[in-house]
Parts: C-alpha cells; structure tokens; sequence
C-alpha cells in the first residue's frame, strides 16, 4: 500500500501546481479560497499547509502575482492573480497534459482488450 500511496502522491505533486494556475486564470484568488476550490475535487484536495509553500515557489518564479487587500470579515487576506509568464506555462502545461495524458488513455485501451 505505501508504495500505491507514493506513486498516487507523485501524480498529485505533477497536477496541483497546474491546476491552481488554471484557477488562477479565471479570476483573482486567495490562498484559503484555493484549498476550498481544490477540495470539490478530492484527488486534487490540499491543506493550507500545502499551499502557502507552493503559492510562494509560483511567486517567486514569475508565474504568479500577490497583492494583500482587506478583508469584510477578518484580517486581509493575500489575493494571488496568473501572470503573463503564468498564462504561458499554463498553456505550456496544458498541452503536455493533452498529450501526456491522451497518451496514457490510449495505451490503457489497447491492454484492455
């Protein structure tokens, strides 16, 4: 089982990172949103444990913006938004993930037969 549990943790480490910038690309969003966001889907469910890190690795990348704004109910919050060099790894990212995985999809219908 633990090594299950590795390899499906591997295949969630290659995904989040694009499907966070993918949310980020419809519309600005704070970290906490992010994680309940992720959490409809629950192969991609994260904890704010997870995300802060990676928020901070996107931003010092380029990949991603943050800007602190108030908040009606609490503190403020940090609200993160794709940038230009974002967009382009996402859609660099999209593409491999098109290919990679319709690749897959098609190996796993042929050893199906």
């Amino acid at each position: 089982m633990a090594e299950k549990d590795s390899w499906i943790s591997q295949i969630r480490k290659g995904v989040i990172e694009v499907a966070i910038l993918g949310l980020l690309d419809s519309e600005e969003t704070y970290g906490s949103e992010l994680v309940e966001k992720l959490s409809a889907y629950p192969a991609l469910a994260i904890s704010a444990g997870t995300v802060y890190p990676l928020m901070s690795r996107l931003n010092k990348a380029g990949l991603i913006d943050s800007v602190w704004r108030e908040s009606p109910v609490g503190p403020p919050r940090k609200y993160y938004t794709l940038t230009l060099k974002g967009r382009a790894e996402l859609d660099e990212m999209m593409m491999a993930w098109e290919s990679v995985s319709g690749a897959v999809d098609q190996v796993l219908k042929e050893v199906s037969k």
